[in-house]
């Protein structure tokens, strides 16, 4: 078994982002003992989530190496609208997809793996208003609270936030 004690954990930041994504995961991932950075465009600003909860990011997106980090895992809301138009942010996202380090994304996050053009070929759910946008970017769309396939793992909304948690710590806990 992996000790998730010993893992970086990056996640993404920006303006109306979904709060119980940021923070029920980064939350429940340092509970398990993860380090947790949270990268920004800015390090200075205070980011608004969708229902005003603040937060400041670690990391600036233009410092990040996709070497540093474990996994990834990345909140909705419409942040991701607006990261999923930054090229570090899209690089980042397909380096460490392609080192096969794990990629989480719920709600509206699928925006940025769609972005970075790692979709195809893998069945994934999200919010239904983007179902329409995973599908043509190649993925088979389910619904249900969370999907795992190989290192990717995805959920719908903040109700699935438990399933979503638990599906990744036993991912990056797995001897697999």
């Amino acid at each position: 078994m992996k000790n998730i004690s010993e893992m970086k954990i990056l996640m993404f930041v920006d303006d109306v982002y979904e709060d119980l994504e940021l923070w029920y995961p980064k939350l429940r991932m340092e509970e398990a003992g993860a380090k947790v950075s949270v990268a920004g465009p800015d390090v200075s600003k205070v980011y608004s989530g969708k229902h005003g909860y603040p937060c400041k990011a670690d990391i600036a997106i233009s410092k990040l190496n996709s070497h540093d980090f474990d996994a990834l895992i990345i909140p909705g809301g419409f942040a991701p609208d607006k990261l999923r138009r930054d090229p570090r942010i899209l690089q980042v996202t397909y380096e460490m997809f392609s080192q096969g380090k794990l990629v989480a994304h719920i709600c509206h996050a699928g925006w940025i793996p769609i972005s970075a053009k790692i979709m195809k070929g893998f069945r994934c759910t999200s919010t239904p208003g983007i179902k329409d946008d995973l599908i043509n970017a190649g993925a088979e769309w389910i619904d249900a609270p969370v999907v795992v396939d190989r290192n990717m793992i995805s959920s719908r909304r903040p109700d699935d936030l438990p399933k979503f948690c638990e599906a990744i710590i036993t991912y990056l806990t797995s001897n697999d």
